[in-house]
């Protein structure tokens, strides 16, 4: 299997990608996934994330079959 990761709004347009799907060897938290799908950047400081769709954190562990998506910050007035 693979955990399906998602890149939702600014955040995809920077990446270039909207979906990816990273193989689940060496993957044990959000941040492995985020290294594993955009190896050559580092994620923006306020990028929230959800683990099937539950908000987390970088530490936040995943298994095999997860879904985690990475969100850009959320403004409003």
């Amino acid at each position: 299997m693979a955990i399906k990761v998602i890149f939702f709004a600014s955040l995809a347009d920077r990446i270039g990608k909207r979906e990816d799907f990273v193989a689940p060897e060496d993957i044990s938290t959000v941040r492995d996934v985020w290294m594993a799908s955009v190896p050559d950047q580092h994620p923006p400081g306020n990028t929230r994330v959800a683990v099937n769709q539950r908000y987390g954190g970088f530490d936040t562990g995943v298994a095999d079959g997860d879904e985690v998506a990475f969100f850009p910050p959320v403004t409003g007035g």
